[in-house]
């Protein structure tokens, strides 16, 4: 990591939202030798690797982010999901390194998931594979940003961690008034590193606060590995800053609800290797490889097949060379 460059998302303004992608780009590459450009994007991304068709937490609809951000950004560019970046990152280099069959989960504003099978990110037909954060788990339970009720977002992420210390400061008495002094912020200022914080210094709310969006995900992920049977799941995201005061809760839930259990091997659950980095790590490492990978590769599906090879003569062949070039640039 040679630099970074961090801006709030400008969370209900597509346009800002590019603005704010080419305004990074531009100062980073002003700086350094930048030759690709990697975007995971907070969204549903299709099949082409293109067009984000829906964010829970962003205006994102239907929004063809790739071709707007490459009439600005002349490099190379790839858009993926950043839970498949993040993915990525960790299969490559992290605590997935090594294995088959690989999920990785985000947790943060919401919950983000990534699959690795054979050494290849799994997309599903339709590019939106690893959407298990909208899994219904509390039917009319708290309202998603998706439209649903009772997602297991709702639960086990950096915004359940803050909705439910923000209830418990507003309900006021001597344990609010105990939570706030050890938070040093009050309810509307509060983030989800300020209990993380907290709970690191021993306050024992924050301890409890943590292990609740714990136990969340550790129910869910026995959903998870019930379903696909991976050898690791690597949880990363902002949350994971927490440590084993989030998986130990974690680990707890899952391995006293998996089913099967007593009669089948469990997946590790690990913590990312890039912790919340895991996902610029895995933008530009599928940047890097679309500069040298065929273009019928598994990797990079948006690029056009290649034609059936006709036989040409050496004038062709110089002229195909420099179209390629040119097609490149």
């Amino acid at each position: 990591m040679l630099e970074r460059s961090q801006v709030p998302t400008p969370s209900h303004d597509p346009k800002a939202v590019e603005d704010a992608i080419v305004d990074a780009v531009n100062r980073l590459r002003a700086r350094h030798p930048v030759e690709a450009v990697g975007i995971g994007a907070a969204g549903w991304v299709d099949n082409t690797q293109s067009i984000v068709r829906f964010s829970p937490h962003l205006a994102w609809r239907d929004e063809p982010l790739r071709a707007a951000l490459a009439g600005r950004i002349d490099l190379p560019l790839i858009v993926d999901n950043d839970a498949n970046a993040a993915a990525w990152a960790e299969y490559r280099f992290g605590a997935g390194a090594g294995t088959s069959v690989m999920v990785c989960l985000t947790l943060g504003t919401g919950i983000g998931g990534g699959l690795v099978i054979n050494g290849e990110l799994f997309r599903g037909t339709y590019g939106m594979a690893g959407e298990w954060g909208h899994m219904v788990k509390v039917p009319g339970g708290h309202q998603c940003e998706c439209g649903n009720r009772g997602c297991w977002e709702q639960y086990a992420s950096g915004n359940a961690l803050v909705r439910e210390a923000r209830a418990r400061l507003r309900a006021g008495g001597p344990q609010a008034d105990a939570l706030a002094a050890a938070l040093g912020v009050g309810p509307d200022a509060l983030t989800g590193p300020h209990v993380t914080a907290a709970a690191m210094a021993g306050d024992p709310q924050a301890v409890e606060l943590l292990a609740d969006v714990g136990t969340w995900m550790g129910l869910g992920i026995a959903d998870v590995v019930a379903g696909l049977d991976p050898e690791v799941v690597v949880i990363g995201g902002g949350v994971s800053a927490a440590g084993e005061l989030l998986l130990g809760p974690a680990r707890q839930a899952f391995e006293s609800t998996l089913t099967g259990r007593g009669f089948r091997a469990y997946a590790r659950l690990e913590l990312a290797g890039f912790r919340n980095d895991a996902g610029l790590v895995g933008a530009a490492d599928l940047a890097r490889l679309a500069l040298r990978e065929p273009p019928d590769s598994a990797l990079f599906g948006f690029w056009p097949r290649r034609r059936k090879r006709r036989k040409r003569g050496v004038g062709q062949l110089g002229e195909t060379r420099a179209r390629r070039r040119e097609l490149s640039a």
